[in-house]
């Protein structure tokens, strides 16, 4: 069963999610992809979510461009962790998605990385989901110990 989805709005995106599937599994974070657009397929993103914790998924990343809407969309129908991916498809270079990311309204939140931030986005759920799995804490505080010795 896997712990994380990924979700993108479009296949088109899946080049720049794929630092966060290698990044997942190099961790040894099982995880689905999962291509759904916000706006061209709502029903398809709200049956996801609303149906996203019965499947036993814990966090939700989901990597969006432009407006950006479907991380904010996805959390509006979970209490599942969900972190956005501003991705940088615009014209204005991404800018437009991280404020859309992360403009939500009180008491529905969104955590969001950096404008292409697709590995951190993999080890923000492994920080996430090492406070129940040992296995993946012990994996992620490898792979930061890995960066102090250089």
């Amino acid at each position: 069963m896997a712990l994380v989805a990924v979700v993108m709005g479009s296949k088109s995106d899946t080049e720049m999610a794929q630092d966060t599937l290698d990044t997942l599994s190099k961790l040894g974070i099982s995880y689905e992809v999962l291509v759904a657009s916000a706006h061209r397929q709502p029903e398809k993103v709200r049956e996801f979510a609303t149906q996203a914790e019965a499947k036993g998924f814990e966090v939700i990343i989901a990597l969006a461009g432009y407006g950006a809407h479907l991380p904010g969309v996805i959390a509006s129908w979970t209490t599942l962790p969900v972190i956005g991916v501003p991705l940088p498809t615009s014209d204005l270079k991404g800018l437009d998605s991280l404020l859309a990311s992360v403009q939500m309204p009180s008491g529905i939140p969104v955590a969001v990385v950096t404008i292409g931030g697709a590995k951190n986005a993999a080890f923000l759920a492994a920080e996430i989901l090492g406070i129940k799995h040992e296995e993946i804490k012990k994996a992620y505080k490898e792979y930061r110990e890995s960066l102090r010795k250089g």
